[in-house]
């Protein structure tokens, strides 16, 4: 077995060495050993890599190397699918560039205002994480400048095409400079993404790590089950298993919709997650569920991707993907950094075939149990641990966690365990309280104040 190289190894500026600190990373993953080098050295990348490989941190580290803050104008240029993804990379290459001084980075998205957007483009940021749309759009306004990037980074490449951006992409392709670097990333390679790789890059190195055969971590258990009796199965997988969470996986946004609504009548604490919800509401979804408000988070595959939560207990299949390379995606999300992890998979007759796939795919058996179905009420459903309260106030009031803290802790009189998760956003907050506390929480908020204000609170 090779022994992981630490990023000391490769010719990093001092201030990028820094991040690497602030992040705790010491040993590089494959895709950073094997892309890293090639592309300090300014050759394009294209790289298949599942989810949870290091692959943000793998161009990242690049795009930061070639940035020069001291001019003006953007620099490099990072596409992705999904506002949640552009989120959690824009925060991942905040840190890394915490050493860089006056770094200016900007994450720009559809689905929220154009009018703020359009005002922070004022003064050009160095580095933009955005979804094509809104990207494309900015640049045919010329409010969005390209002609000084120096790295383009084409991240969740395969379901950027799934989600109809090609045209986009390829658009503001032709608008950046003939000389810049291209980086690819994706989780599977199909043909689309291959020949869209080839017109955009030149020369590229192909790198592929394999995401076939998962680690012995994550225990996979299949479960054949009547189609009409699918909600009361997935009922008595959860009760059997309890995960402290767990991401239930569904092929259309219509059936997240649905399997909500039958998990919440058997007491689960469930929400759900797809396309057709606005910003704010996916926003807020995905705070409860990374501050264990919410127990189970219900998905499609597209909304998901992005989804960075700690230690997930468990991912569910509610039905199988249409192919081995979306399955092995969905459960890399669980059993990651040497935790356990557990997934499980509901298939009904006709997803046989499938579940074939997946066997040939990873070249052994796969693991069948028996499953009742939940017939009647579920009794003893785990209650989630936490509730969020949202506060009307976030980073244009100078709010900052630790004033929420102070309020809470002082004239709330709450012990700083019963305080969980706060995230600041723009122009609101959300902090997760012990469930037991909750009532007390809120009460203090409304009648006291924070940072000597009074500030709308609710619960979600």
């Amino acid at each position: 077995m090779t022994t992981p190289l630490p990023f000391t190894a490769l010719a990093l500026p001092p201030s990028l060495l820094q991040g690497i600190d602030a992040l705790g990373y010491t040993a590089m993953t494959p895709v950073q050993a094997q892309c890293l080098p090639a592309i300090l050295e300014g050759r394009d990348v294209i790289a298949q890599a599942p989810t949870g490989s290091g692959k943000t941190a793998a161009f990242g580290l690049g795009l930061l190397s070639r940035l020069d803050p001291a001019r003006t104008g953007t620099q490099a240029l990072v596409l992705c699918p999904t506002r949640e993804l552009a989120d959690q990379v824009g925060k991942q290459l905040r840190k890394l560039a915490t050493g860089i001084p006056n770094l200016k980075l900007s994450i720009l998205c559809g689905g929220i205002p154009l009018g703020p957007q359009l005002a922070s483009l004022t003064h050009p940021p160095h580095v933009v994480v955005g979804t094509p749309g809104r990207i494309q759009e900015l640049a045919k306004q010329r409010a969005l400048k390209l002609d000084g990037v120096r790295a383009l980074v084409l991240d969740e490449a395969d379901r950027m095409l799934d989600m109809g951006f090609e045209d986009a992409i390829r658009d503001i392709a032709r608008r950046l400079p003939k000389d810049r670097q291209g980086l690819l990333f994706s989780a599977t390679i199909p043909d689309p993404i291959r020949v869209l790789g080839h017109a955009m890059l030149r020369d590229a190195l192909e790198v592929s790590i394999d995401g076939g055969a998962q680690p012995a971590a994550i225990e996979q258990l299949f479960f054949e089950v009547d189609p009409a009796r699918r909600a009361p199965a997935l009922a008595a997988l959860l009760l059997r298993h309890r995960p402290a969470s767990a991401v239930v996986f569904c092929n259309t946004r219509a059936d997240t919709v649905e399997v909500v609504g039958s998990l919440t009548h058997y007491g689960f604490s469930a929400l759900a997650l797809h396309g057709d919800m606005e910003q704010r509401d996916r926003d807020e979804v995905l705070v409860q569920f990374a501050n264990r408000s919410c127990g189970v988070l219900v998905a499609s595959d597209v909304a998901a991707r992005g989804l960075d939560v700690e230690d997930l207990g468990a991912v569910v299949n509610y039905e199988l993907p249409t192919d081995p390379d979306t399955y092995l995606h969905r459960i890399g999300r669980t059993g990651r950094a040497g935790r356990d992890g557990l997934a499980l998979s509901l298939c009904a007759p006709r997803e046989l075939p499938r579940a074939k796939a997946i066997e040939e795919r990873q070249g052994g058996p796969l693991r069948w149990e028996p499953l009742q179905p939940l017939s009647g009420r579920a009794g003893n459903v785990p209650a989630a641990a936490m509730t969020t309260l949202r506060i009307d106030a976030g980073r244009g009031d100078k709010l900052r966690a630790g004033d929420i803290v102070g309020a809470l802790t002082g004239d709330a009189g709450l012990h700083k365990d019963a305080i969980g998760r706060i995230d600041v956003f723009a122009t609101r907050s959300y902090v997760a309280i012990a469930r037991t506390h909750a009532a007390k929480a809120l009460a203090a908020l409304r009648e006291g104040r924070i940072k000597g204000r009074r500030f709308r609170v609710n619960r979600l």
